[in-house]
């Protein structure tokens, strides 16, 4: 009645101002219990310095203000709120560690001093209602234990309070009641059992939960017989049990160095509780490393201090009162850290010529991003060293042991919380791996009884031990090693029949070959791969035969339905032959739908071998299930895959290429393509008939210090796969070379500039020279031409009687022969030439014996003197004769080289 009285005078004073002229502004807060909070009030001037002023603070229900502050001097705080309350700018309250009881109404005044109307100061206040949240809190709980006589009520109540409202709910044994059912009721967080059994005792838990948490409590119910009194001293021993689990551990999570804590509680009755942790079934206690830093507290928490990586692990928490087996509940631990090396050797063996790794002993937790390594204190690029690369752990794979590998190393593993430091260096030492120096034969065929001596001898470095398997079942006779690592089987019993391996290992290598070991003279070996297709009223019955002790052997399949028949103890097995040399039968006759026990059966001169394994199947009939779609042509898989594993590798020889054959080959393998290219050059085919049984190749023709990039492309029928991976190799320091290839594009581009600009200088120099030779002949042709027209000179006269020298202006003195026609220079070369034979003497030429005029003697060439008349006369006849001798020769030549007629003329000046 009271709360509703103050309710109503609060709603009135809220929805009317004093003087019912104006409604104040109202502000709602809310706040987490144990945090702070903080009641706006902005009456005071927001600028300048306000007027003397009373600040009060007052919360709904309480006589006086809880807060009163005037000038400077110390504010007037109420009991529940000393410590905890505080100004904060302006007129603003600050209420630090919240408790649920401080939820309410309160209200800002601000009393101006030089104000004297009592209107105006009745104006000023301002509502704040501040909501505290909490997580829930029992206000009322039943007892940790408790007693109820059998057939008797009892009722559980549990209250609790919070921000918001809890909800309470009750659980047993794990199982939550709900509104509960039959004898036990559930209702606003009360249990109610109407008559308590035996069964109704166990552990009851009361949960009230809310959204900022929840809480919960346990009550242990025993039930005492009715015969039996109430006094705890006469509770029996059957009703006592063992410790219930309360709070089992949770997995937590934390990081190296840092405490942690795993909750553990739990109740009993009688209640002398002890706790043990256990990590991986170990008493803490009894761990070295977790002694100094482990404890655990009164309430049964193990408390484990400065955490370290080998700290991760299941922990299990077991409390005992001494009754019965005791409960136990896990929880796991983990414990993240940077990437870290455990263990690095200080010294590395590869094997020389094979495979080899370099391991980096990590453990980090987040999972390893990744790890860089050093060679001989500098980075390592793995993409520079052809075959190098690293494993997903972080090792270093070696293609091909060789002097390269030779140095110091040291790996920093990261992962993303950092690394904790690169490891100590480890040498690299080439050692020879094993390598057998007898081998033992493919077969060996022995009668059982004897001795069989296997031998097998190895060498490396360090020495391999040698040692001897079977493979598949293990040997049941007697199986030994001498001191020459040779396997003895003495005496050779069946059990001894099959493979057997020899294996030769050292630290750098593992090596192995094996041999097939034929028993003679025994019963035939169970048959194996039995296989069953289920016909219509029949089955198909297939299997592999075994060795046959050396014998000839026959086949049986023996049948039974899988359900006896009621009137017999046992299975009635029917056995059928199967012809010689058949390795299948068909089995007609069987009922459908009944489930059948099929088994094979192998005999010989010497008795029977084993049976089969026992396979079951129902002749039903093969299933008939619809078609699967097809795929789109996008979407169907290749059916040639590409080839796998490309790798190579420098040797001695030059470039060796490494590949696995394709996964996927719908029909034999043809072959494969190689192609190569340099840097970002296209790519070109270097071979094109590599045999599709190689799975090595040697590259012929590469240029030195280049880096190239190879790839397999492989074929099959009309198949052509994609591309294999990539493989990338630098000729760099390579000193041999096999015969070069035929493609002109693995030529470095300067040497095939170089290469073409060469051949094309020596072609314009020989142009050059046929020209050059062409116009010298020319020129040479026509000095000929020139000396053979001087030769015949004409005649000089010189008048007589005269000594002095004259100007001669004779007309034979100025007589020119002109030739504008290309045709007699032809002529004239070519009789030049000796094209047409000698040429014959002119009439008109002088003897050989006669006499010429010295020079300068001023007589004339001949004896007589012949006048001017003469003289033209004279010239006129040779010039005739010369066109004679030139009709004849033209008439000598053949057709096509004839020179073309032309005028000729000659001019007297």
């Amino acid at each position: 009645m009271v709360w509703c009285l103050r309710v109503t005078i609060l709603s009135l004073v809220i929805s009317q101002g004093a003087d019912g002229r104006g409604k104040p502004e109202v502000v709602l807060v809310v706040g987490r219990a144990g945090e702070s909070a903080v009641l706006g009030c902005d009456l005071l001037p927001p600028a300048g310095r306000p007027p003397l002023h009373v600040i009060e603070w007052l919360r709904f229900g309480f006589l006086l203000p809880i807060f009163i502050q005037f000038g400077l001097y110390s504010p007037r705080i109420d009991p529940d709120y000393v410590g905890r309350v505080r100004l904060q700018k302006g007129a603003s309250l600050q209420i630090e560690g919240l408790r649920a009881e401080d939820q309410g109404w309160y209200e800002c005044r601000v009393l101006f001093l030089d104000q004297h109307s009592p209107e105006d100061d009745s104006a000023n206040g301002s509502w704040v209602h501040l909501t505290v949240n909490s997580p829930p809190q029992f206000l009322e709980t039943p007892p940790q234990v408790l007693e109820v006589q059998e057939l008797e009520p009892v009722t559980l109540r549990c209250v609790a309070r919070g921000s918001p409202q809890p909800q309470v709910t009750w659980k047993l044994r794990g199982q939550d009641l709900g509104q509960g059912q039959g004898q036990v009721q559930v209702r606003n967080g009360t249990l109610w059992i109407r008559q308590v059994e035996r069964g109704s005792s166990g552990v009851y838990t009361c949960q009230a939960s809310s959204s900022e948490g929840s809480a919960s409590h346990a009550t242990q119910l025993l039930v005492l017989g009715i015969s039996e009194g109430t006094s705890p001293c006469l509770v029996p021993s059957s009703v006592a049990g063992p410790p219930v689990i309360v709070v089992p551990p949770k997995n937590s999570t934390v990081n190296a160095s840092q405490d942690v804590s795993l909750a553990c509680r739990a109740e009993a009755y009688p209640t002398n509780l002890t706790y043990s942790w256990f990590q991986d079934n170990i008493n803490v206690f009894h761990i070295s490393r977790l002694q100094p830093r482990v404890r655990i507290l009164v309430d049964g928490s193990l408390r484990l201090q400065a955490t370290q990586p080998d700290d991760a692990g299941r922990y299990t928490c077991v409390p005992s009162n001494g009754l019965r087996r005791p409960p136990s509940a896990s929880a796991y631990l983990t414990v993240l850290y940077p990437a870290q090396v455990t263990a690095m050797p200080p010294e590395t063996p590869l094997p020389v010529g094979m495979r080899g790794v370099i391991r980096c002993p990590v453990r980090a937790n987040p999972p390893l991003l990744f790890v860089s390594w050093t060679k001989d204190g500098q980075a390592l690029q793995l993409d520079k060293l052809p075959g190098w690369s690293q494993g997903p752990e972080g090792s270093l794979i070696i293609a091909l042991g060789n002097e390269d590998a030779l140095g110091e190393y040291s790996c920093t593993p990261y992962n993303s919380l950092g690394t904790a430091g690169p490891s100590p260096v480890t040498r690299v030492l080439l050692k020879a791996p094993p390598a057998f120096l007898e081998r033992p034969k493919e077969e060996y065929f022995q009668e059982v009884g004897r001795e069989l001596l296997i031998p097998c001898s190895a060498q490396g470095d360090p020495p391999p031990a040698i040692s001897w398997a079977k493979v598949g079942r293990g040997l049941q006779g007697q199986a030994q090693v001498d001191s020459n690592s040779s396997l003895i089987l003495r005496p050779l019993t069946k059990e001894a029949n099959g493979r057997w391996e020899c294996t030769a290992s050292n630290a750098v290598a593992r090596v192995a070959t094996s041999t097939h070991v034929y028993v003679l003279g025994t019963s035939p070996h169970v048959v194996t791969n039995v296989s069953v297709v289920p016909l219509p009223k029949g089955a198909n019955v297939s299997w592999e035969p075994g060795f046959d002790g050396g014998y000839l052997q026959r086949f049986s399949v023996w049948y039974t339905p899988l359900a006896k028949r009621p009137d017999r103890t046992h299975h009635d097995w029917v056995s059928l032959a199967v012809p010689v040399g058949a390795a299948y039968l068909l089995v007609p006759g069987l009922q459908p739908h009944t489930q059948y026990q099929f088994s094979v059966l192998a005999q010989n001169k010497l008795g029977s071998g084993p049976f089969s394994e026992i396979i079951l199947s129902a002749p039903e009939g093969l299933p008939t299930t619809p078609a699967a779609p097809r795929l789109p042509p996008t979407e169907m898989p290749p059916p040639l895959s590409p080839p796998r594993g490309l790798v190579a590798v420098r040797t001695p020889r030059g470039v060796l290429l490494h590949w696995e054959p394709p996964e996927l080959v719908p029909e034999t393998l043809d072959g494969y393509v190689l192609e190569g290219r340099q840097g970002s050059q296209g790519w070109e085919v270097l071979d094109r008939a590599v045999a599709g049984t190689e799975l090595q190749l040697l590259v012929p023709g590469l240029i030195k210090d280049v880096l190239y990039e190879f790839r397999l492309v492989a074929l099959a029928g009309s198949y052509v796969s994609e591309p294999s991976n990539t493989a990338n190799v630098s000729t760099s320091g390579l000193e041999v070379y096999p015969s070069r290839t035929q493609l002109p594009g693995l030529l470095p581009q300067p040497v095939l500039a170089g290469v073409v600009g060469g051949v094309c200088f020596l072609g314009v120099a020989v142009l050059v020279s046929i020209l050059a030779a062409c116009l010298t002949n020319r020129r040479r042709a026509a000095r000929r031409r020139r000396k053979r027209l001087r030769q015949d000179a004409p005649l000089i006269f010189s008048p007589p009687g005269k000594s002095a020298p004259r100007r001669n202006t004779s007309v034979d003195e100025n007589y020119e022969w002109d030739s504008e026609f290309p045709g007699d220079m032809e002529l004239l070369e070519t009789l030049h030439l000796g094209l047409t034979g000698l040429r014959p003497r002119p009439e008109a030429e002088p003897e050989l014996d006669a006499k010429v005029p010295e020079e300068g003697s001023g007589l004339p060439t001949t004896a007589q003197a012949p006048g001017p008349e003469a003289r033209c006369a004279a010239l006129r006849e040779e010039f005739l004769a010369f066109r004679r001798r030139r009709d004849a020769t033209r008439a000598r030549l053949p057709v096509y080289r004839q020179p073309v007629p032309h005028p000729e003329q000659a001019t007297l000046l």
